[in-house]
């Protein structure tokens, strides 16, 4: 069955929706909506049978329409997908899900209210790259994870509305939700940021995040790094793998190197435990081939698949949820020095909740 979709924005993301709807076979584009007809227009260019429209409404209201993708500011996210939504239509929405976690509950629950697939375009995770990552965490290849470190930086476009952590972290959040057995689940948040050029908000930033099993993940973003890295470190008790996005002829590396200790030689005494119960393996490494798809293209996919077999897609509303939830903990931590900030239960510092 060919869904019927139209895409809302076209501005700087939308143009790439309306590429990848266009050339999937899943797809049938109906539609692009945008305030302005010109550069709606430009975005559509000579594709035959795809209207132009200006109306919201009137877009909504057609019946030749199963569902909308929004490429649109992020304030606009919820009002446009509760429209949508209340109109009987799927929708898709570009990341964030919504400009706050109470936002994005909304969504959710009128999404599953009405038995409609409300979906987040987070793009890196359906890359081959985080596919493959997911599935050698969710298959116990790397062993019980012991932590993540992501590291995102580069001298990048100091945004006018929000900070570096809401700017770039969301990238680094969704990938962790992905690949992680139950999504993203941090037991707290502490984030500290730095603005050095005075901008108005945190050029620089760091989250820390306590996971469950005594394990850490550690996200670095940036906007003022001369130098551009894009990688992400994720040690299991079995093997390690490494990915850097800037390196295309090997993206990941595997390896079977790490600490092992050995529980069996315990005592009271914790100099002779360290002593006696470390062990270093120094094991081969290997890059794995990796197939060359556009994420995009596995995204539109996935949403068709998701709606044709009502279910829920990889990166459903929930994702999108769970990635604020960080997001939103992370600001009540910079505006309260760092402190530890619990995830998903009242975005207080921690030591109000004890």
């Amino acid at each position: 069955m060919t869904l019927r979709v139209a895409v809302v924005g076209a501005g700087y993301w939308g143009p790439n929706l309306v590429r990848n709807f266009r050339n999937s076979p899943l797809w049938t584009l109906v539609a692009v909506c945008d305030l302005d007809q010109d550069r709606a227009a430009r975005v559509v260019g000579d594709a035959m049978g795809v209207d132009i429209e200006t109306s919201l409404d009137r877009l909504l209201a057609r019946d030749d329409l199963d569902a909308v993708a929004i490429a649109t500011p992020a304030n606009t996210h919820r009002p446009i997908a509760m429209a949508a939504l209340a109109a009987g239509k799927h929708v898709l929405v570009e990341k964030p899900l919504a400009s706050t976690r109470a936002e994005a509950a909304e969504m959710v629950a009128e999404a599953r209210d009405r038995g409609l697939v409300l979906m987040c375009d987070h793009t890196y995770c359906y890359t081959p790259v985080v596919q493959r990552l997911r599935e050698m965490v969710q298959s116990g290849e790397l062993g019980e994870i012991l932590f993540i470190d992501s590291v995102r930086i580069n001298l990048g476009l100091v945004q006018p509305d929000v900070d570096v952590i809401w700017d770039l972290a969301p990238h680094d959040l969704s990938i962790m939700d992905t690949i992680l057995p139950g999504g993203l689940a941090p037991e707290g948040v502490a984030a500290h940021g730095a603005d050095p050029i005075g901008a108005g908000r945190a050029c620089v930033g760091y989250l820390t995040m306590p996971l469950a099993g005594g394990a850490m993940a550690h996200v670095h973003v940036n906007w003022l790094s001369p130098t551009k890295i894009r990688q992400m470190v994720i040690c299991g008790s079995r093997r390690t793998v490494v990915w850097d996005d800037l390196n295309p002829q090997q993206r990941l590396s595997v390896y079977d190197r790490g600490v092992d200790l050995d529980l069996s030689s315990r005592t009271d005494n914790l100099v002779d435990r360290t002593a006696a119960g470390i062990s270093y393996r120094l094991g081969d490494m290997y890059a794995p081939s990796l197939p060359e798809r556009e994420a995009l293209g596995s995204m539109v996919a996935e949403f068709a698949a998701s709606i044709t077999e009502g279910r829920a897609p990889l990166t459903d509303g929930s994702a999108g949820l769970r990635v604020l939830d960080v997001l939103e903990a992370a600001s009540t931590s910079l505006r309260t020095d760092g402190q530890m900030v619990r995830v998903g239960v009242s975005a207080q510092p921690q030591e109000a909740l004890s």
